[in-house]
C-alpha cells in the first residue's frame, strides 16, 4: 500500500506541475476530510477547480478516466462542498471538476469539466 501511495504522490506532483504550466494556481494538494479526498485544488481564473488525478500503467484495466465513476464523483463533490464551507467560499463561487489522466509515460490528458456536481 505504501508503494501505491508513493507512486500516486509522484504522479499528483507531476500533474500539479503540468497544471501550473497551464496557468492554474495550486491551492492545496491531498485535501482529506471525512467525506473523501481531493487530489488537487486550484484556481483557474474565477473558477475554484477540484482535480482528480488518475494514473494507470496501461489501459489493460481500463483508462484512467473510466476509473472516475459516479460513486467516486459523489465523494469528490461531498469533499468539495466541505472544503468550500471550511474555507469560507460562497455558494456562488464558480466551481469546476477536472480529471488529469496519466497512462504510462504518455502525455498527460487534462479534461476540464469532466463531470458535474453530484449529491
Amino acid at each position: 500500500m505504501e508503494n501505491k501511495r508513493k507512486i500516486g504522490s509522484a504522479y499528483e506532483n507531476k500533474a500539479a506541475d503540468y497544471l501550473r504550466q497551464k496557468g492554474l494556481t495550486i491551492l492545496e494538494q491531498n485535501f482529506y476530510s471525512r467525506f473523501g479526498e481531493i487530489d488537487l485544488i486550484a484556481k483557474d481564473g474565477r473558477y475554484l477547480v477540484f482535480i482528480e488525478v488518475k494514473y494507470r500503467r496501461n489501459d489493460s484495466c481500463g483508462t484512467p478516466l473510466e476509473a472516475v465513476h459516479a460513486k467516486k464523483q459523489k465523494k469528490i463533490c461531498r469533499a468539495a462542498s466541505y472544503y468550500c464551507l471550511k474555507n469560507g467560499y460562497a455558494d456562488t463561487t464558480p466551481c469546476r471538476f477536472d480529471v488529469v489522466a496519466i497512462t504510462g509515460d504518455r502525455v498527460i490528458s487534462h479534461l476540464e469539466n469532466a463531470f458535474e456536481y453530484r449529491i
